[in-house]
């Protein structure tokens, strides 16, 4: 065979490993997976009690904003990295790499002193007491104190995300979730001579399962790295990789962070409205966050293209690619919803037999419809413009639509008009249209185009069509 033709082959496989299909498919998995974990936490804790569940419930709402913090690198590695690797600039990739996952590592260790000292604390601002406090205050000490091992997942999994490796990190997810489902069943109820610990018995799952994840995913990093990281790249310090990080990190956790803190406050509304109602919202909020799920992956991996192609100075590829992702994303979005809302009882009786709380969780699922399309266009849209290094901008957009309108908003709807958690829900759908609004205008003006974090390519890397 001629090079000539060795290089067109070489090329064509390139396009097929980087297609968005290619690399959707295994991240739609891998968070479906991340998801499953946390819906058997709550069914299996819904055999212990509805005090049990609203208190994993609560007690996650202060680790999703950990996790979140933990992503200022994980978010502005994988950027930084997906541009390098469309300029071809591999060794840079490798050490940018090695610097993360060490600055990570560090910001994991600092969480998990945090939540060992401070966790009660926090637990009692959001206005949790009784037995649903003291069922939180155990579930966070062990999973908070071990926040360090999800600072190396969520930083490594993300590494090898960006090379293209999304199958592999499905299936690392995979095997994790079988070990969860395992020692949840011999911990929770006590079975194989194992003591029955219930909550806590779940805290130490979750934390049995990461540990013996991470070190897969480290050895897979090893494997696909094409130009393998050193020892020394893990404390070479640089003061350029670490600021284009934290150009994309900071802006892109802060406007994370902002919607974690909402929702905090909206969880702190319906802890007013007493403990049917936050195990109804706990109920309905794993039912709904697989409605989403497709939308969440489809912006992962349109975010690895979308740096890629800037970084190759691909950017009208990079403009197609998000129309392309946005349609796709919202036709499967409201295709799910609907079944969801079809059956909606019969998915609640799964976690409980209370009708007062499957009556508040199909009303505010039948509201999802609302909510989830507006989510679907943030998903893609805001992923891509921070992958595009536009990252500042969705910052500012949701401080004001989150800060400023939703929380007083659904104050309103649910102190002032009596609309229970539906108003929480109706708040929230407000957030994400008038956001979903403002990014779709923002992609269309393409003023993301003069954000790239890197400079010209060392050498023209293929890059696949935007078409699905």
């Amino acid at each position: 065979m001629s090079s000539s033709a060795a290089d067109r082959n070489a090329e064509q496989a390139d396009a097929r490993s980087f297609s968005l299909l290619h690399l959707t498919w295994p991240i739609f998995l891998e968070v479906f997976l991340f998801m499953l974990m946390g819906s058997v936490d709550i069914f299996m804790l819904s055999a212990v009690s509805d005090d049990a569940v609203s208190a994993v419930g609560g007690a996650n709402q202060l680790i999703s904003i950990a996790i979140l913090i933990l992503e200022i690198i994980g978010n502005g590695a994988a950027i930084v990295i997906a541009q390098y690797l469309g300029a071809r600039r591999l060794a840079e990739a490798s050490r940018i790499s090695a610097l993360s996952i060490t600055l990570n590592l560090a910001v994991g260790l600092i969480m998990s002193a945090a939540f060992l000292v401070f966790g009660g604390s926090l637990l009692r601002t959001i206005h949790l007491e009784g037995d649903i406090l003291a069922y939180a205050n155990t579930y966070l000490g062990v999973v908070g104190g071990a926040i360090f091992l999800q600072a190396l997942i969520n930083i490594v999994a993300a590494i090898i995300r960006t090379y293209g490796y999304t199958r592999q990190t499905m299936l690392v997810s995979l095997g994790m979730n079988i070990f969860h489902v395992v020692f949840n069943y011999l911990l929770i109820f006590g079975h194989l001579g194992f003591p029955e610990l219930g909550v806590q018995g779940a805290a130490i799952s979750t934390v049995a399962s990461r540990a013996i994840s991470l070190l897969v995913f480290f050895w897979l990093l090893y494997k696909v790295m094409e130009v393998k990281v050193g020892l020394r790249d893990y404390i070479r310090w640089s003061r350029e990789y670490v600021g284009k990080i934290l150009k994309i990190g900071i802006p892109s956790a802060v406007e994370q962070i902002t919607y974690q803190a909402c929702q905090l406050v909206f969880f702190y509304y319906a802890t007013f409205l007493g403990t049917t109602v936050l195990a109804s919202r706990q109920y309905a909020m794993n039912i709904s966050a697989y409605v989403y799920l497709f939308s969440m992956a489809t912006g992962i991996g349109t975010a690895i293209l979308v740096g890629r192609y800037v970084g190759a100075r691909r950017k009208e590829a990079a403009y197609r690619q998000v129309w392309s992702s946005v349609r796709w994303a919202v036709a499967v979005t409201v295709a799910v919803d609907l079944v969801v809302i079809a059956l909606r009882e019969p998915l609640l009786r799964i976690f409980t037999d209370n009708p007062e709380i499957i009556r508040i969780g199909s009303q505010v699922i039948v509201l999802s419809l609302l909510l989830e399309t507006g989510r679907t266009f943030n998903l893609v849209i805001i992923n891509s413009l921070r992958a595009a290094g536009d990252a500042k901008f969705p910052v500012y957009m949701g401080l004001l639509s989150m800060v400023c309108m939703s929380l007083p908003l659904g104050y309103v709807l649910v102190f002032e008009l009596n609309l229970g958690l539906a108003g929480i829900w109706l708040a929230i759908a407000a957030d994400e249209w008038l956001r979903a609004m403002i990014m779709f205008f923002r992609w269309r003006s393409r003023t993301w185009e003069k954000h790239a974090l890197v400079g010209e390519p060392q050498e023209q890397a293929p890059a696949p069509s935007p078409a699905v």
